[in-house]
């Protein structure tokens, strides 16, 4: 079993549109959690043409940095998997927003991440 959530950019909160740009995956059987993610820049400039792509970037990039720990994670490093994912998906009010955690079967997190962000996000 694993659960995922997608990751949203939400460039003017007050239009409410929203665009899928990665998705973080956690399996507590593997003690696995990744996120993979995918900035379509002329897409969110259709949404905003102010949009901060290099603030939007820097976010999704913490994101994947969170996931695989180590000195890039910051406090988040010494966090189990379990708890770095539920970090990410908690709700927050920023440009990169959390969408609601669902859940799956899988053999392979891995291959999971990939194909969620080819189907949900590319």
């Amino acid at each position: 079993m694993f659960e995922y959530a997608l990751l949203r950019v939400v460039p003017r909160v007050e239009r409410g549109e929203t665009m899928n740009a990665g998705v973080v995956v956690y399996c507590r059987a593997r003690s696995f959690v990744v996120a993979r993610t995918h900035l379509d820049e002329a897409r969110l400039l259709a949404l905003d043409p102010r949009a901060d792509l290099d603030g939007v970037r820097g976010a999704l990039d913490a994101a994947e940095a969170v996931c695989a720990g180590g000195v890039a994670a910051g406090q988040a490093a010494a966090e189990p998997p379990g708890s770095r994912f539920r970090r990410l998906v908690a709700p927050r009010s920023t440009v990169v927003q959390p969408g609601p955690v669902h859940t799956g079967l899988t053999c392979d997190p891995e291959a999971e991440a990939e194909r969620l962000l080819e189907l949900l996000v590319r």
